[in-house]
């Protein structure tokens, strides 16, 4: 019996003199959950700061919004800048619906984060 396929990738992108990027593409839940963890605890949250591109983002369950959570607590304690980019019109609904929208820093595009990080 083989395990059921869960597509989703998260690839580390360095900019060069800038912020370290994760883009995230597929399905975010329970069972692909612990890739994206994984890659936040080996992100540099320094002064540069993290951008999480959820442009690929095609589906995130509570579990998956759990890690985008840790994801800013680790900024928070850091002091380091973190920016999510990319996020569609649904889950930025979910986003309001439970107040994140007031909490997390948006930008339409990755390069749009990256520039407001670079200033």
């Amino acid at each position: 019996m083989t395990e059921p396929e869960h597509l989703l990738t998260v690839t580390p992108l360095h900019t060069p003199a800038g912020p370290f990027v994760l883009e995230v593409t597929g399905e975010l839940d329970h069972h692909s959950a612990p890739l994206l963890t994984q890659a936040v605890k080996e992100a540099p949250f320094d002064s540069h700061g993290v951008i999480i591109d959820l442009s690929g983002l095609a589906y995130c369950d509570s579990t998956g919004i759990t890690v985008l959570l840790t994801a800013y607590q680790r900024s928070q304690a850091a002091g380091s800048p973190l920016s999510f980019a990319g996020v569609n019109p649904d889950q930025m609904r979910v986003f309001q619906v439970v107040g994140l929208d007031q909490v997390f820093t948006f930008h339409a595009t990755a390069q749009e984060a990256v520039s407001a990080l670079q200033r």
